[in-house]
């Protein structure tokens, strides 16, 4: 009897006291995974704001366990596979890490398509949503976003023409950017970001295509000594996609206030901050390389309009390429490039 009432007085002051069961359980860590450097702009001024921000709104019942520069293991091609299987909850990675995987979001790739980061990622939201909603089908895409315009860093020889890129061995991220360096002359050089301080300290590389904002955190500015740019004025040489997902186990195992707190630091507002932050620290990245006294170079008006018309084909390629996987090339095209006026 004695027994009976125990359990029966321990039911009772359960049902009494439902929230503290379901505090329990609607408690929650996410391990978050991506290749970039615990010290870049990146991690400090994207990644861990945005984790904390969802941290506090969840009233600490999201807790992260943040994991840079792949302290969980594989590498950064990997990283979309790892959310996927749900051997990570969350990653921040390059859509294309894995050429061709992700062919339609390569749009936001071709050359001289953008200049403002806050606005192209929009259109990047808007443009997966309407155009391409099963893109990043296998997981739960929290956010969509690019970087700031992309220019060329050189070890040893300045570029101040497209004629100098001949024959130079040139890191580029993705394949629509290898062959835009191709388009140019360079001897192009696939390689993911974490690979390029020991490429060009050994001269396995010349020179590579990054924005500023990542220069110090893979020592460009200490490893290069000539940087091209583009005026402001003029669209960029290119950019870089990014996707932000979670596993879709993870997030539908989520109680319902819990998913609302994910939901309010996703999509497209959250996509436009991450652009802007990202672009907002190119400066701090341009003066890592001044302070250095490295020399910078501005592309005139003429010389930029050169650099168009070598890569124009570029775009007629990737139309071709999406004509031949079933897609309507020319209305992908044509709508990125309506979302990116619309935002801009």
């Amino acid at each position: 009897m004695k027994r009976r009432s125990f359990v029966q007085a321990t039911a009772a002051a359960a049902l009494g006291a439902p929230h503290l069961a379901g505090l329990a359980q609607q408690s929650v860590t996410l391990k978050f995974h991506t290749f970039m450097a615990p010290m870049s702009s990146v991690w400090l001024s994207m990644h861990k704001p945005w984790m904390a921000k969802v941290e506090q709104e969840s009233g600490g019942r999201i807790k992260f366990e943040a994991y840079p520069a792949m302290q969980l293991g594989g590498t950064p091609v990997q990283l979309y596979d790892q959310v996927r299987d749900g051997v990570v909850d969350v990653i921040w990675t390059l859509p294309g890490s894995t050429a061709g995987r992700f062919p339609r979001v390569e749009v936001f790739e071709l050359p001289f398509i953008m200049n403002n980061a806050e606005a192209t990622s929009k259109a990047y939201w808007e443009y997966v949503q309407t155009q391409a909603p099963d893109e990043f089908k296998e997981t739960h895409v929290l956010a969509l976003h690019v970087h700031g315009p992309g220019m060329f860093h050189t070890a040893n020889k300045p570029i101040q023409s497209a004629a100098d890129l001949k024959g130079l061995k040139m890191r580029g991220p993705t394949r629509q950017v290898t062959k835009l360096l191709a388009s140019l002359g360079a001897t192009p050089v696939g390689m993911p970001l974490p690979g390029i301080p020991d490429a060009l300290s050994k001269g396995t590389i010349d020179g590579c295509v990054i924005p500023w904002e990542v220069v110090p955190a893979v020592k460009v500015n200490e490893l290069t000594k000539f940087h091209s740019e583009f005026p402001a004025s003029s669209p960029a040489l290119y950019t870089t996609t990014f996707v932000m997902a979670m596993n879709k186990a993870k997030y539908e195992g989520l109680a319902p206030d819990l998913k609302k707190v994910i939901d309010n630091n996703s999509g497209l507002a959250t996509s436009a901050w991450l652009g802007k932050t990202q672009q907002g620290n190119d400066p701090k990245g341009r003066k890592s390389a001044t302070d250095r006294n490295n020399t910078l170079y501005t592309f005139t008006d003429a010389q930029t309009a050169e650099f168009v018309k070598l890569s124009s084909r570029i775009d007629d390629e990737w139309v071709a390429d999406m004509d031949k996987r079933g897609y309507k090339g020319k209305v992908l095209l044509d709508a990125a490039r309506t979302l990116i006026t619309k935002y801009a």
